[in-house]
């Protein structure tokens, strides 16, 4: 798969400037060391025996980390921070994270905010800049949404926002955001390139749904399962409590079930999960409500989880997007609900079932501890590159290593369960659910 990608960083020129980080070029010194930029990984971590090929530039990952020459002259910096989208947790762990780095570290002073995503650089708003400093962000990261505010949209007005960041005289924008954003970030990006303008470009994967390509984990993501944990075991409380008792809960994750899925696996109470990557029928021999009928008899409870994502085929009648570009949803989880509750009252079966969507108490929840490290590391690292003068990037974790992934490449497609891999096996062993709750007849459809 590497070979499908050029995971060549680009520059914005030549660095000369000696780095103010005490760090160390030497080994064994017991000092911090500088990255270097011969220091790569690769993707794949598989390798088949005999003679491997020799691995090009373009298919290795560069290392993030400080380097010791740098592009820009730390005095000079005016870097800007923004954050788009819907909230997720961690979106003030990185703002401060930023922050301290660019202050601390590089002697930074101007380092402004901008409010309310993209829609923050069109005059038109007139939302204000907020000027930031380590005072302003040290108790932001014990808070859940965003010191910044957040929008949808406004990215597609890239001269706008270039021209915007030309008069605020900005040398770096970090931008914090979800596939939408880190591909309106590029378009700036390439619109800076054509006005031969020397400013970095670096984002931050911020997706719940943990659904970037290459990136091992988006920051949040660890948080919203730890929610939705909680969640499921009030789910299980209720459904164990009462008569043929289900719990329905219904989860982030638009186009990926991976919220779903390690929910189920952290909880050890979910007997079915559905997600948008695997098809299931509601009806018919083999259909979800079959399966969910017979688990009431022989266990008199069961506890559901859904991805929002699934079933949309079914359930959407015409495609609409939001202000980001996000395809707008049909409510698989309503839609769920009263579906199992007129199958059973068809069949004359009590049943109690409750229903509950967390989706925003998750979103807006501050980040846990685990979530916390991942965003401090992540804004640092995306201070260092930037520093450097590297654009047009995103900041992750490959192979448990901190990396620069091209934006291109993050934005090329999106992460999935695989139905046929190790997860979504576990996942199965977990619930005891039915492998495949399709009928004979829609598996002849799905396998063409």
């Amino acid at each position: 798969m590497a070979g499908n990608y050029d995971f060549t960083i680009e520059e914005l020129g030549k660095r000369n400037i000696k780095s103010p980080l005490a760090m160390s070029t030497e080994i064994g010194d017991l000092k911090a060391n500088y990255v270097t930029d011969s220091q790569f990984i690769r993707m794949e971590t598989g390798v088949n025996l005999g003679k491997q090929p020799p691995l090009k530039r373009s298919q290795v990952l560069e290392c993030a980390g400080p380097r010791e020459m740098l592009y820009f002259t730390p005095a000079h910096v005016h870097a800007g921070i923004v954050s788009c989208g819907g909230l997720c947790p961690g979106i003030n762990d990185v703002i401060r994270a930023i922050v301290r780095c660019l202050w601390y570290r590089y002697g930074v002073k101007r380092i402004s905010g901008i409010q309310y995503g993209y829609l923050g650089f069109l005059p038109e708003h007139q939302f204000g800049i907020k000027n930031l400093d380590p005072d302003i962000v040290d108790d932001i990261h014990k808070l859940g949404g965003t010191y910044l505010g957040s929008a949808r949209g406004g990215g597609e007005k890239v001269d706008k926002i270039v021209d915007a960041i030309e008069q605020l005289n900005m040398n770096m924008v970090f931008t914090i955001g979800g596939d939408g954003t880190q591909r309106g970030s590029l378009d700036i990006a390439r619109e800076i390139g054509k006005r031969k303008l020397k400013i970095a470009m670096v984002g931050i994967p911020k997706t719940v749904d943990n659904d970037f390509a290459i990136i091992q984990r988006s920051f949040g993501f660890d948080t919203a399962v730890d929610r939705a944990v909680e969640v499921v075991a009030a789910a299980h409380m209720e459904a164990s409590s009462a008569i043929r008792g289900i719990g329905l809960v219904k989860v982030m994750g638009r186009d990926s079930g991976f919220i779903a899925a390690h929910t189920a696996l952290a909880s050890h109470e979910v007997n079915f999960v559905l997600i948008p990557e695997v098809p299931f029928n509601l009806e018919g021999y083999n259909g979800f409500l079959r399966h969910l009928e017979d688990r009431l008899t022989r266990r008199n409870h069961a506890v559901i989880v859904v991805a929002e994502g699934a079933m949309q085929d079914k359930l959407q009648t015409e495609k609409k997007t939001d202000a980001g570009g996000n395809p707008k949803l049909a409510d698989v989880g309503t839609y769920l609900r009263d579906r199992i509750v007129r199958y059973f009252a068809e069949k004359k079966i009590e049943i109690n079932l409750k229903y509950i969507d967390p989706s925003y108490i998750i979103r807006s929840s501050p980040a846990n501890p685990a979530d916390s490290i991942y965003c401090e590391r992540l804004g640092n690292a995306a201070v260092h590159a930037a520093m450097a003068g590297k654009t047009k990037l995103i900041i992750g974790l490959v192979n448990n290593e901190f990396v620069h992934v091209p934006i291109s490449v993050v934005v090329s497609r999106r992460s999935r369960v695989d139905p046929e891999g190790n997860l979504w096996r576990d996942t199965m062993d977990a619930t005891h659910q039915p492998v495949l709750m399709v009928n004979t007849v829609e598996i002849a459809k799905h396998t063409g």
